[in-house]
């Protein structure tokens, strides 16, 4: 070989091999910065929400009789809020998480009727993980509108599987909304619900995920599985509650078995995170709605359910995120559920965008322990015109008393003649929130909205109607009850509702009717359009009598098995209206019981 040849393969290898160098480092800095991004991911959120659990419910709160693991290693795990508020009642409280803003501000007044109803441009956590690339679930309560566009599916959830009113009359098979489709479910209810929240995280383990798991216990009625009730049915309770008033144990007993099988299931999504190695990659957060729906343990505050005093609005808040916050932080600032949309949207590392103003704070610094400016704050709990302000040290109750709140945590001393200058100060900031917060609305004048072609099936259950001439609901509490006492041609069942789009409808409603009663000639009118049908056949089904573990309080509808009983096709007009359903014709001693109406729009 001569020299110059030689010479020239010598310089094409060095050429090849620094080109196979360069090559190697681009592939290995591309590897890394994939890897590096994957890692960097933002994190998954599960955010659990319990019903009617009161603070001391669990075992971490110092309540020796739970058995509450699960949950209690969420605050081991993690970082656990001393003092964190929430709202009296249910549907607040979820539009305050939801928003970052007071109830009154989002159009939430109550927990039924309508007014439960978030309103529509109000914008949810869910709207806001979903711009940030997240793909979002709900699994369980609502609460915050049943119809297109205030349902889940409309406020930012690609997927929903629950029910969407204020509470439910069966925990067992029970009748749910999945997509906007009525579904019926299996086993009981939160196992249900866990199921499918479990294979919403599996389905999405590769990418990131907001997973909303509001269960709906122990709110009630009582019922709990039957491996769970044996181990409670004749426990000793060590710690009574009450607060000086008597304490139904029976229930106490039932609520502890319906938080110990909520506790299994939170477990089991706990676990599911660990197989699929995605607990690292995950902030977990835990709290509950509002203080304790009976008179048992709850650390010697003063309020339960429906008050605003301490007892009804204080809630464990437990937030878990392995490698970046550190386990067993306790936080002692004051905070609220209007914290956690700020707080989330930081932890993830994204812009928050809401459009609105919020009330909430961004806490993730004192989750961390990392130097931050805290200024004093005063959070506001309010429940129908009633209104309690909150500071670091001081309760100011809605009938002005003032409570030392680190000295006097039952709130059994009033000291505003002790402390004037707080009480007055306090007091100005409550009439100052009033004048801002809770501006004189008049009445709830919001029609039920009917007809989207991207949700064509609406719903209109008895809850939201109105009862005329001998017609009642089943029950006081309208929530899961149905329309009884049709008996003439005098009595009717109003909806006032706002068509959206002007096609022709399936009109359907669910009904029962004793065999010997059957025969009624039905109309249903909105305007000029009309359809009818005849209560045909018979249906009188026995109530689920066996759904509950121990009797259902006084106000709550036993339940039943409705059918559909389709009253035809009818054309409606865009615009708003009463849709109204009477009986024509009365044979029989009764018309029928009415659980809901359901308006299906058809495809032109």
């Amino acid at each position: 070989m001569s020299y110059g040849v030689a010479c020239m393969m010598q310089g094409m290898a060095r050429y090849w091999d620094g080109f196979a160098r360069t090559l190697f480092i681009a592939i290995a800095l591309s590897l890394t910065a994939s890897a590096s991004a994957a890692h960097a991911r933002q994190p998954n959120i599960v955010v659990f929400l319990a019903d009617d659990q009161g603070w001391g419910d669990l075992g971490v709160s110092g309540n020796r009789d739970a058995r509450t693991p699960n949950i209690d290693s969420i605050a081991r795990d993690g970082v656990s809020f001393d003092r964190f508020f929430v709202c009296a009642v249910c549907a607040p409280t979820r539009a305050e998480f939801l928003t970052g803003r007071y109830h009154p501000r989002t159009g939430v007044r109550g927990v039924s009727t309508g007014q439960e109803r978030l309103n529509l441009d109000e914008k949810t956590i869910a709207q806001v993980f979903k711009e940030a690339g997240y793909v979002t679930g709900a699994f369980g309560k609502w609460h915050n509108g049943t119809q297109w566009p205030y349902h889940p599916r409309a406020r930012g959830f690609d997927e929903y599987y629950g029910f969407t009113s204020g509470h439910w009359g069966e925990y067992f098979d029970p009748p749910l909304d999945h997509n906007g489709a009525m579904v019926r479910g299996e086993g009981y209810i939160t196992d249900d619900f866990t199921d499918k929240a479990i294979a919403f995280i599996e389905a999405n383990r590769e990418r990131p995920f907001f997973c909303y798991v509001p269960y709906n216990v122990p709110h009630s009625p009582y019922a709990a599985p039957a491996t769970h009730w044996e181990r409670w049915k004749d426990a000793l309770i060590s710690m009574p509650g009450g607060g000086g008033k008597d304490e139904d144990l029976a229930v106490t007993r039932c609520v502890s078995a319906m938080n110990e099988s909520l506790d299994w299931n939170v477990g089991r999504v706990l676990r599911k995170l660990d197989e699929l190695k995605l607990a690292e990659d995950t902030i977990v957060v835990y709290f509950t709605d509002n203080g304790p729906n009976s008179n048992r343990w709850n650390g010697g505050m003063r309020g339960r359910k429906g008050s605003v005093d301490e007892g009804g609005v204080r809630s464990p808040l437990f937030v878990r995120w392995p490698g970046k916050l550190p386990a067993g932080r306790t936080v002692p600032e004051i905070a609220a559920a209007i914290d956690l949309l700020p707080t989330l949207a930081s932890l993830a590392g994204f812009p928050l965008r809401t459009g609105k103003p919020l009330d909430g704070r961004d806490v993730s610094g004192l989750m961390k322990g990392t130097p931050t400016d805290w200024p004093a704050r005063t959070i506001f709990s309010h429940q129908a015109g009633r209104v309690s302000g909150r500071t670091q040290q001081y309760r100011l109750d809605d009938r002005g008393r003032l409570y030392d709140m680190v000295a006097d945590p039952g709130q059994a001393k009033d000291v505003s003649q002790d402390r004037p200058d707080i009480a007055e100060t306090m007091r100005r900031s409550v009439a100052a929130w009033r004048r801002d917060v809770l501006v004189e609305r008049g009445k709830d004048d919001r029609p039920f909205p009917v007809g989207f072609r991207e949700f064509p099936i609406t719903v209109l259950p008895a809850r939201d109607g109105v009862p005329h001439g001998g017609v009642q609901r089943s029950a006081n509490a309208p929530n899961s009850s149905y329309f009884v006492h049709w008996t003439s041609a005098d009595d009717a069942m109003t909806w006032d509702i706002e068509v959206n789009t002007a096609v022709r409808y399936e009109a359907t409603l669910y009904y029962t009717c004793p065999e010997k009663d059957a025969g009624s000639l039905v109309e249903l009118t909105l305007g000029s359009a009309k359809t009818s049908a005849k209560v045909t056949p018979g249906w009188d089904p026995p109530l689920y009598t066996n759904q509950d573990t121990i009797p259902r309080p006084g106000g709550e509808s036993q339940m039943k098995e409705f059918r559909p009983l389709k009253l035809g096709v009818v054309q409606l007009e865009k615009g708003r209206g009463l849709l109204t359903l009477r009986a024509t014709e009365v044979p029989g001693a009764r018309v029928m019981d009415v659980r809901q109406v359901v308006l299906t729009l058809l495809a032109e």
